[in-house]
């Protein structure tokens, strides 16, 4: 189980070995890139995200709960310096921030198709760039949660440990910020 091994390699790291703690980074690295990129929308802020998430993860090893998942552990801590990260951009985030990283963006997902036309791309681009926008435009209480839920493919009850929230507090978000999302998207399609 994977969940036996990380809170092996977490045991060995709080020990002093590099090793573990060199695997537990290879483990969550790039799900802490693909969890700060679709938060804050920028390469290089997500680059920073990660090194301060595995900075907190090795200076406070000692405090982490082995009776708790070690992925929940480490997604609080990275989700925690998003909305920080966002809160000091601007307490309202806004449409018209500037997209200062196209190069890196992903567009979420691409989605597989058998026949690629150039116009098929770009109305596919354009797709991922008008929901990207729809998610950048949600307040940070809603963003955090619909990212975790939907990008990360978390349960309520994941997200509920990941950001110490009731599972009813989780569900309302979930619940509005699809609301915010269809209300943003309808006069898009």
């Amino acid at each position: 189980m994977l969940e036996h091994m990380e809170t092996r390699l977490a045991k060995l790291a709080r020990k002093g070995d590099q090793r573990a703690f060199a695997e537990i980074v290879e483990l969550y690295k790039d799900k802490i890139y693909y969890l700060a990129y679709r938060m804050l929308n920028n390469r290089h802020e997500a680059e920073d995200i990660v090194q301060e998430t595995f900075l907190r993860v090795y200076k406070n090893l000692e405090r982490y709960d082995e009776h708790q998942k070690f992925s929940t552990w480490i997604y609080r801590i990275g989700t925690n310096l998003c909305i920080d990260r966002l809160r000091k951009r601007k307490a309202v985030y806004s449409l018209d921030a500037e997209v200062n990283d196209q190069e890196g963006s992903d567009g979420y997902a691409m989605i597989p198709g058998d026949e690629r036309t150039p116009e098929s791309e770009f109305l596919l681009s354009e797709t991922q760039t008008t929901i990207r926008d729809a998610i950048d435009s949600l307040p940070a209480k809603y963003k955090s949660v619909m990212i975790l839920r939907y990008l990360q493919d978390l349960s309520l009850q994941e997200i509920s440990d990941v950001l110490d929230m009731p599972v009813t507090t989780i569900k309302t978000r979930v619940h509005r910020g699809r609301d915010f999302l269809r209300k943003k998207l309808e006069n898009k399609f």
